[in-house]
């Protein structure tokens, strides 16, 4: 039975699970900890992020929280209109969202519904190394804050090539010569005080373009920090492009001392801002997570929020990507405007009819066939709202075929049905999530086959 749980060791610990039905704060298996204060101090402080849309808790007052995706509207489900936890008195329930929050002293862990007894969240572990293209043969469990150490470390490959795409960061940086060679401002003070009796050079000051920053600086504490984890190495080796990333940032910081740790953060609080050098925001961001981890587990600021967030809605598309692409699947981009569908078959009248030239992005399609991914349940049966989408979908492209795709706790058969009017069929493809693996690998394995055993359902 899904429960909330909690223990008092410094720290106000709740663990409960995704798309969770509403449950007392006050009734976990573990109660002998809950006094009436307790009670009291988790609910004052989950107010802070209970009922409120996560894009109302304004990112940039709560630095140390990290939202994936970044973008928080890219998506239809629109993770930026959902809020992390509903909050009535003290019943407490969940939505897509997945991960860690903490504001003061309370904690609230959040797994995906789907993780095993002894609380190891294998799959939401499976689905982010599927994603962000890691490949890991197996993963230490011990605590849950250790867990949350790991998702960052599967981030930074992803955002380090990213960023390393638009170049590498460069500005412009002062240096102090003495030389005979003189391409700068004269510093007086510094040449009599240097340079008298006179030797033949000429202290000066020169402003130039440098790769070797206080930012690229940072990215390379953050490799060498992740070469002292226990598979560290695995993550910087993980493919070529990060192997090539590595180097270029090894290359650029022959400054680098692991004494100027401190320093280098500190020059790093503000954020990048630069049109040109984009993605190096979000690599900032994620490489002062890391190197100042327990400052995600261990909130030091007065109501502020941190931890890290993942929006299940958004993880479960991408993940299906990385199967449902090899059968022909397009996986459209709504917010780059890439891969969308037409809705009308005359391109001038997208514009005559409602200026915003219309254009349709179901999750996945191919020619005869549409998919809609969905990560909540589907108990109750498919929302009306949901289905129409999906017949729209079929109609303005003429596809005989359409479907609902769900991760389930048990095996499902294919649920097929007859549309009316101009006919087509209508799939329910459930792919189960395996709970009792002893191991990660095992999951891994598992997993794979049922992944197969999903696409070879959709191609029949």
């Amino acid at each position: 039975m899904p429960m909330v749980t909690q223990s008092q060791i410094n720290m106000n610990r709740l663990q409960i699970t995704d798309n969770h039905e509403p449950i007392a704060l006050d009734s976990p298996c573990d109660s002998r900890y809950w006094h009436s204060e307790i009670v009291e101090t988790v609910e004052t402080d989950l107010q802070k992020i209970a009922n409120v849309k996560i894009s109302d808790l304004k990112i940039d007052d709560n630095p140390n929280l990290l939202v994936f995706p970044n973008d928080l509207n890219k998506y239809g489900d629109k993770i930026s209109g959902g809020s992390i936890i509903n909050l009535q008195g003290n019943q407490i329930s969940t939505n897509n969202i997945m991960g860690f929050v903490g504001v003061n002293d309370t904690q609230l862990d959040i797994k995906s519904r789907f993780a095993q007894d002894g609380g190891r969240d294998y799959f939401l572990h499976y689905m982010l190394q599927k994603v962000f293209a890691i490949n890991l043969f197996d993963i230490p469990h011990t605590s849950n804050q250790e867990q949350i150490f790991d998702f960052l470390l599967y981030l930074f490959p992803y955002y380090l090539n990213k960023a390393l795409a638009q170049g590498l960061f460069k500005k412009y940086r002062s240096f102090e010569r003495n030389d005979a060679n003189i391409r700068g401002t004269i510093d007086v003070s510094r040449h009599i005080r240097q340079n008298i009796p006179f030797r033949g050079t000429v202290a000066y000051t020169v402003r130039t373009h440098s790769y070797d920053n206080e930012i690229t600086q940072l990215i390379r504490h953050t490799i060498e920090y992740i070469r002292t984890k226990p598979y560290g190495s695995s993550i910087l080796n993980n493919d070529a492009e990060t192997k090539r990333s590595v180097t270029e940032i090894v290359s650029a910081t022959q400054t680098y001392k692991q004494q100027d740790r401190a320093k280098i953060i500190g020059e790093n609080l503000r954020p990048v801002r630069h049109p040109y050098f984009a993605a190096y925001t979000d690599l900032q961001k994620i490489c002062l997570q890391i190197l100042r981890h327990e400052t995600i587990k261990y909130g030091q600021e007065k109501d502020k929020v941190y931890g890290i967030l993942f929006d299940g809605a958004w993880l479960w598309e991408e993940y299906l990507n990385t199967f449902l692409g090899s059968i022909g699947f397009n996986h459209p981009k709504n917010k780059e405007s890439k891969g969308g569908i037409k809705m009308f078959a005359k391109p001038e009248d997208e514009d005559l009819f409602d200026k915003n030239s219309r254009r349709l992005y179901p999750d996945f399609w191919k020619d005869n066939y549409i998919i809609d991914a969905k990560y909540k349940r589907l108990g109750n049966g498919v929302a009306r709202e949901d289905l129409y989408q999906v017949v729209t979908y079929m109609h303005c492209m003429q596809a005989f075929n359409g479907g609902f795709v769900y991760p389930c706790d048990c095996a499902q058969e294919p649920i097929s049905y007859k549309l009316a009017g101009h006919g087509g069929n209508m799939h329910i493809f459930g792919l189960q999530v395996y709970h009792d693996s002893s191991d990660f690998i095992s999951f891994t394995k598992i997993m794979e086959n049922l992944e197969k055993e999903l696409v070879n359902n959709i191609n029949q």
